[in-house]
């Protein structure tokens, strides 16, 4: 049992190893999901929130007003 079938002792290490990482996947992607439904929640329910994402995000513009984008440097524009 120790050597000589597929739950030998190496495999299961390698089964928490990967339990356990995945354990920690799980654990981050729950707190960015509980952050992306409140600001999607924001979005929903405050005017200016979604004025602000549509500005920032999709580079909208009111009538009137003029958008400057500037890009940001690169390590190839240094050299």
């Amino acid at each position: 049992m120790l050597f000589l079938d597929k739950n030998d002792f190496f495999t299961q290490k390698a089964r928490r190893d990967e339990l356990s990482k995945n354990l920690q996947s799980k654990s981050h992607y729950t707190t960015e999901n509980k952050i992306l439904r409140a600001e999607l929640e924001a979005i929903k329910t405050k005017p200016a929130t979604m004025e602000k994402y549509a500005r920032e995000e999709n580079l909208m513009k009111k009538d009137g007003e003029e958008v400057f984008v500037i890009p940001e440097k690169s390590d190839k524009a240094k050299n």
